[in-house]
């Protein structure tokens, strides 16, 4: 199997990350202290996107300074590096990361950042859920009420973070990796780990009770990034776009939704804070259905800036159970 890639980046693009990472860190020393922006004595942490950044601030408190690479508002699949950013995970004594996910961070470890890269793949155990599809070409699947246009059985899914239980595996795979790295904090780390696992742990408990019963089991969403949560809570999802949020769908792609929608008398047509909400909303006038946000969690906008992963998985739930009529 291979884990899918959101944006290919070119050589000549990946090549211009190093020399500018190697500009950068001539103009600036080895230790966070050097840094504005760093940590001091602190453990320096690079964060790739808002799921593993919201696990090392709580995990890490005190004991670590967290620079995130993704910045409200900005797509995690389409992030491009500055030359700031690379020579972050140049510095950083650990950098926590999805391989796969954002190709211009993982060429950046690759080339600067090798001895700090931590993948958390690994322990986020992915699996090809059969949610991803191509835009172009391919045929359906012999089987299942959702056929998307074009079907890809090997693509990992990265999404392991809208699975609470995929969630706390990684938060402890990222607690081992800080204690390993900074055994001084260990005692620190622990505890705010298992607080952290807690909540988690009551969000698991939540959604299975919110979505035990729900007179609706297919929801419908701007792109394929929900097939964990909706195999672990009964549901099934179908997506308007594949793994990548901004493709353009074909129109064979529009008419299964449609009638999908028809079909299974959908209430809702899910879209999302940081992807234009254009095509979602056309199918939605077109069968005479709500729209309504559900987020991915990828990353935060400037208008959920305050939020965090707790409380956006809960504001969620809140939306799946009103769209799926849940007891």
């Amino acid at each position: 199997m291979k884990m899918i890639v959101m944006r290919p980046v070119t050589r000549a693009v990946a090549a211009g990350v190093a020399v500018l990472a190697v500009v950068t860190l001539a103009g600036c020393g080895n230790s966070a202290a050097d840094d504005p922006a760093g940590g001091g004595d602190k453990l320096d942490v690079v964060a790739s996107f808002y799921p593993l950044e919201f696990i090392a601030k709580t995990v890490g408190g005190d004991a670590v300074h967290v620079t995130t690479l993704t910045a409200p508002g900005v797509e995690p699949h389409d992030l491009e590096l500055t030359p700031k950013q690379v020579g972050h995970i140049a510095q950083a004594e650990l950098v926590v990361y999805e391989k796969g996910l954002q190709p211009a961070v993982d060429e950046a470890i690759a080339q600067n950042g090798k001895q700090a890269g931590f993948d958390v793949a690994p322990a986020a155990k992915l699996e090809a859920t059969g949610a991803n599809f191509e835009e172009e070409g391919g045929a359906a699947p012999p089987t299942g009420t959702v056929k998307p246009a074009a079907y890809t059985e090997d693509a990992l899914d990265p999404h392991f973070w809208l699975d609470p239980v995929r969630y706390a595996d990684v938060v402890k795979a990222v607690t081992d990796k800080l204690i390993e790295t900074d055994s001084a904090h260990a005692d620190g780390y622990r505890e705010r780990s298992a607080a952290m696992l807690a909540d988690v742990s009551k969000l698991d408990k939540d959604f299975k009770t919110g979505l035990a019963n729900c007179r609706l089991k297919t929801f419908v969403t701007s792109h394929e990034a929900f097939a964990y949560l909706a195999k672990r809570y009964g549901l099934q999802m179908v997506g308007i776009a594949g793994f990548t949020p901004d493709a353009e769908p074909t129109p064979q792609r529009i008419r299964e939704v449609q009638d999908i929608v028809r079909e299974q008398r959908v209430s809702t047509i899910f879209y999302e804070e940081l992807v234009s909400p254009k095509v979602a909303e056309s199918i939605a006038r077109d069968v005479h259905v709500k729209t309504a946000v559900l987020s991915p969690i990828e990353g935060l906008s400037d208008a959920n800036s305050k939020e965090s992963y707790l409380s956006l998985m809960r504001e969620n739930l809140q939306e799946l159970r009103k769209a799926n009529s849940c007891a």
